[in-house]
Parts: structure tokens; sequence; C-alpha cells
């Protein structure tokens, strides 16, 4: 006889998901993550409560601190997944300045310090005008960056004029107008001008070899940026203190010192000629 043999089939039991390791251990993260996120991005702790502005804007007429603080306010508070967070680890302080600087043209910097857990530091600083910037009608306030940054009137204010024949369109608030390195050659100008008591009025940039600087007794004087300056101050020095009698500065036209060793002037009228004196008797 032929023995018939059965397999004996066992049914292996399913173990129970909460004795699995693997379910805590994803558990246990999930947890720990969860905590993470909300101290960092919900819990109160990190939630910025105060946000303080120092510098020139607390006290500006026209930049004041509660327009800065109101654009502060309206970028920090932010949606995350389905929840209103001001948490000062979202903020995103670059995008902050930028947005300020655009809005507030008058701001030269925007510093930032974070005091943890909760209060946000901006310092203000203010651009200030060393001259006043004319195109066509137009007339802006003008830092030492060559950036314009305020509209004004021709006649508001005694600072000098700046023109740049080189600009073809009417800039707008926040432009640079002059390169910083050509400012910088300016002010140079400026303080050499100053020790020699010759009082500027207006620069105006004729070409990129050119800048014209006319005084206040109405005469010019041609400077090239591109060459040595030092050298052509000394040249200009030599001729007001050693050529042109101060008495006759007034009747001045101009001084080239733009070539050379040479420093050519010229005057617009001749000095006046008095007849000798007749002999006597």
């Amino acid at each position: 006889m032929r023995r018939r043999y059965r397999k004996s089939l066992r049914v292996k039991r399913k173990k129970p998901i909460y004795k699995n390791g693997v379910f805590w251990i994803t558990i246990f993260f999930f947890l720990v993550s969860g905590g993470i996120f909300y101290l960092l991005f919900l819990s109160p702790f990190f939630q910025i409560r105060e946000i303080k502005i120092s510098g020139a804007a607390s006290s500006n007429e026209k930049v004041s601190s509660e327009q800065i603080l109101s654009q502060v306010q309206a970028k920090i508070e932010q949606k995350l997944l389905f929840f209103t967070t001001r948490s000062i680890i979202l903020v995103n302080l670059k995008q902050i300045k930028k947005e300020i600087l655009e809005k507030f043209p008058q701001i030269a910097e925007v510093y930032f310090k974070i005091k943890f857990p909760a209060i946000l530091e901006l310092e203000i600083e203010e651009r200030k005008p060393f001259a006043i910037f004319n195109f066509e009608e137009n007339y802006f306030f003008i830092d030492k960056k060559g950036v314009i940054f305020e509209e004004v009137s021709e006649d508001e204010f005694t600072l000098p004029k700046i023109k740049n024949s080189l600009l073809t369109e009417k800039p707008k608030l926040g432009e640079r107008v002059i390169d910083e390195e050509l400012i910088s050659k300016i002010l140079k100008i400026s303080s050499e001008l100053e020790n020699l008591k010759v009082k500027i009025v207006e620069v105006k940039i004729v070409s990129d070899e050119r800048i014209n600087i006319k005084t206040s007794q109405d005469w010019e004087i041609y400077f090239d940026p591109n060459k040595d300056l030092s050298w052509q101050l000394t040249k200009l020095k030599v001729d007001l203190e050693n050529l042109i009698p101060f008495e006759r500065r007034k009747d001045l036209e101009y001084i080239d010192l733009r070539f050379g060793d040479s420093a050519p002037f010229k005057y617009r009228t001749p000095p006046t000629l008095h007849p000798p004196a007749e002999a006597g008797p």
C-alpha cells in the first residue's frame, strides 16, 4: 500500500505592530520632530515680541521710526502650514533690508541685531547731503556715495550744485548718478579749494576727462579726474599764490590744470591801467 503524506501547514501569526521596534522609533521621531517644530516656529518663546529701532530715523521728520516699524511688522508675520507665526527663526532679514532701502531712499544702510529669544533690533543710517544734484529743471540731495535721495527746490539750500552732462534721462530716487570714486575726487578738490579760500558753487562733469569747477567769484577751474589730482592741485596753488594777485581773482575767466606742467589762466578783462600822474610845475 502506498502511504500518503500530508504536509503540515503552519500559519505564522503576525506580530502586533506595537511590539515592532521600528514602529516606536517612528513614533519617537515624529514626536521629537513635532516638538522641535513647535518650539522653533510656534511656541511663544521664539515669537518676536519687540522691535527696537535706533539711529537718526527715530527722530527724522521724513522717515520716522513708525514708518519703518510698520514695514518690518508686515514682513515678520508669516504663514506656516495652517499656522500664523512671528518666529524670529524664520525672519528674512535680507529681504526686509532690501525692501526698506527701496521704499526709503533717504536711508543708506540698515543693520540688524537679534537678541534671542524675542527681540529684533534695527539700526538705521541715513544719507547725508553734501551737494545738490541738478538735472535740467530737477534738483536732488546727493550723498557722498553719489546717490540721489530727495527732491528739493533749487533755492531751498545753500549747498553747491553738481551737474552730470553724461546723464541723458531723469534719474530716480535711490539711484547712483555719479561714480563713488569720482565723488571722492570731487571731495578732495573741495577740501583743497577751501584751504585756498576758494568757494565752490557748482561742479559740472563735462566728460570722462573733464570737470569744471565754478567758484563763487564766477571763474572756473578745469580738472582731468583721470590724471594725477595732487599735481593738478599743486599747480593751482602755485598760480593762486604766486601768479594771480588775490584782488585779481574776481577778474579771472578760468584756470586750466589738465595738461602737463603748466596751468594756463585767462582774465575776462585786462587789468585797469591808470594814466601816469602829470608832473608838477
